[in-house]
């Protein structure tokens, strides 16, 4: 059987398996929840039965399947080679796990017992390490240390008990494999839910990359990063999260890259309750709307979704705003430096023509505005591209609502019942699978 023949099969089984996924996360989550919009949180001193965690969902990643041998769940993760488009206009070529990048998603329970078979598909060693959980020293994944590296085209299995429960990744042991892409999130879901409980459960791996001009593939060596992804893929081509309104929100945010991240939610508080060392005491909480998510940490965060509107969720540092745009597009470089409206308009109507999307004349300017100096900045950033970056998730935003977004924000889009149910059932619906552009083989 030929490679490509392989890849078809291997990525429609994933595809299948990630819509499996999606549905029944979004059923699981809509169980959770009362006609009115609250969720069925068991009060102080009720003997109601324990009450299960709701299922995170990971936006843009599928979650990882798994089979069971007896009280055993077996997992089988492959690193290898991912290609994965960022941006509509931007493929970049990555490493990842199961055609994923970052890697497919791995949910347990605390308690369970886990076996991962693990395969190198990529040229060089490597290994798994297991980021803030207690494992045995035989499973932590260092090279020479715990274990000898797993050569290309060898497997090495994993197996340990989950006794902790929290947000936690698993990830390379090896610093440029690392900002190759080769991270997931591996989720530990406690025995009963916490309370307060929540409805709604999003994880994000926050990453960045150094890609030189004309090139795809990442230069792990560089510290100066200009592409910015939330779960491997910039704005606007991130997925919106969805939430009742009334609803309890949790956010789970990972980060292995190179840079600390000031994660700012619009319009709403949140109290920050867990690490990656798991829950946080209540006693511990404080409001606040930015989370400093810091290099191999992750932050939980959750709150109540009271008020309606499509709030953006997004890195604080200005840099990591944007888009790079500074590309080769056939044989010439684009610049939003241009100083003159119609220079600057000509570049960025190339980009539209290459990325197949229209391009309108940005926010207005000054008739003298070229005489200031330091114009442009933002001026001719803006590129409204809504009809190619639709999805289920996006229906009902605003005429223009994707020209203002880029680089590694997202939104929170709170609902009332009649618009979520609405755009629950449009995501419910299988898509055609030639719309599904997240990985490419």
């Amino acid at each position: 059987m030929s490679g490509s023949r392989r890849n078809f099969f291997r990525n429609a089984a994933v595809f299948g398996t990630g819509l499996l996924g999606w549905s029944e996360s979004l059923r699981a989550q809509m169980r959770g929840m009362t006609h009115g919009g609250e969720s069925e949180r068991p009060k102080r001193g009720s003997k109601k039965s324990p009450v299960a965690a709701v299922r995170m969902i990971t936006p843009d990643v599928d979650d990882l399947p798994h089979e069971m041998d007896g009280n055993t769940k077996v997992f089988r993760l492959v690193a290898e080679p991912v290609k994965r488009r960022v941006v509509p206009w931007k493929t970049l070529e990555v490493w990842g796990y199961n055609g994923s990048c970052p890697g497919p998603t791995i949910q347990v329970t605390q308690g369970e017992r886990v076996r991962v078979i693990f395969e190198n598909r990529l040229p060089e060693s490597t290994s798994m390490h297991w980021h803030g959980l207690e494992v045995p020293i035989e499973q932590d994944g260092v090279p020479w240390i715990s274990q000898k590296p797993t050569a290309p085209g060898e497997t090495f299995t994993y197996e340990f008990t989950v006794h902790q429960e929290g947000t936690f990744f698993y990830h390379a042991h090896s610093a440029m494999q690392e900002m190759m892409g080769l991270i997931g999130i591996f989720v530990a879901h406690p025995k009963e839910e916490f309370a307060p409980r929540v409805d709604h459960d999003y994880g994000v791996v926050l990453q960045e990359w150094a890609v030189l001009p004309s090139n795809s593939v990442p230069n792990s060596a560089s510290m100066e990063f200009n592409w910015l992804t939330f779960n491997g893929v910039a704005a606007p081509l991130t997925t919106p999260l969805i939430a009742r309104l009334g609803s309890r929100v949790r956010l789970r945010f990972v980060n292995l890259g190179m840079d600390h991240h000031p994660i700012h939610l619009h319009g709403n508080q949140f109290v920050i309750t867990g690490t990656e060392g798991g829950r946080a005491p209540e006693t511990t909480w404080y409001p606040t709307n930015t989370v400093l998510v810091g290099v191999a940490q992750a932050r939980v965060v959750e709150f109540d979704a009271k008020y309606p509107g499509d709030w953006m969720i997004h890195c604080h540092l200005p840099h990591h705003m944007m888009n790079s745009m500074m590309d080769l597009l056939r044989d010439r470089q684009i610049s939003t430096a241009d100083l003159t409206e119609e220079g600057a308009m000509q570049q960025m109507q190339s980009l539209a023509a290459s990325a197949k999307f229209s391009h309108v004349h940005p926010s207005p300017v000054a008739k003298d505005a070229e005489s200031t100096p330091g114009f442009p900045q933002d001026a001719f950033m803006e590129m409204g591209m809504d009809e190619l970056v639709e999805k289920p998730e996006t229906h009902g935003l605003p005429k223009n609502w994707s020209a203002g977004m880029m680089g590694m924000m997202t939104m929170v889009r709170v609902l009332p019942e009649e618009k979520y149910e609405e755009i629950t059932k449009r995501i419910s619906r299988p898509p055609a699978a030639e719309s599904d552009h997240r990985h490419e083989s």
